[in-house]
């Protein structure tokens, strides 16, 4: 089991109850687990959610957060550390350096960047995390059958396939990523093709 995962998530509480109730368990069920929390370093919306269900459990929580955030009163001060940082590059660099697999609850464009960026690394070998995708209230449902298809149109292989680990329980999840085995990663391009 991964002892830190940074979690990409919404800093919005979105339309459904069901995405803050989510971010809630996720936290809990971390903090039970004795998992320290990486994430953006933001008080609002999930992102708060999960890193104050993760405290208030008695667990660990890192926010990584760039200075131009700070400035718009959205740092959480309660963390066990927060650290602070240039850029959203850095910003991501730094939670990829300090976790041991990521989880992404729902969100925005920005969830869905740094979750793409994540697998896209494990893709390409550069690492071999896992990477869940806590589908709260079948949000990510259209995701899973993008990669489906993506996947049956020859875009991205089986074996590429089975790195998108989805659950809609967090304890089911984190199991899941437990077990987690990174496939062998083939070659994407060879120099027949370049």
């Amino acid at each position: 089991m991964p002892n830190s995962i940074a979690v990409f998530c919404g800093s919005r509480e979105g339309a459904s109850p069901a995405y803050m109730e989510s971010a809630r368990a996720l936290g809990l069920e971390m903090a039970k687990r004795g998992i320290t929390l990486v994430y953006g370093g933001s008080r609002v919306g999930l992102m708060g959610a999960v890193a104050d269900a993760v405290l208030d459990n008695g667990g660990s929580a890192i926010g990584v957060l760039p200075t131009f955030m700070q400035t718009r009163e959205i740092a959480h001060l309660g963390l066990t550390e927060l650290i602070m940082v240039e850029s959203m590059h850095e910003r991501k660099a730094k939670m990829a350096e300090l976790a041991e697999g990521f989880v992404t609850l729902p969100g925005g464009s920005g969830t869905m960047e740094e979750y793409f960026e994540v697998f896209t690394w494990a893709q390409l070998g550069l690492h071999t995390k896992p990477i869940g995708v806590l589908n709260a209230a079948g949000y990510y449902d259209p995701l899973i059958a993008l990669f489906d298809r993506m996947t049956g149109e020859g875009f991205v292989t089986p074996q590429h396939r089975e790195i998108l680990l989805t659950a809609q329980e967090p304890s089911a999840l984190l199991d899941q990523m437990q077990a987690y085995r990174a496939p062998e990663v083939p070659q994407i391009l060879t120099e027949e093709r370049t």
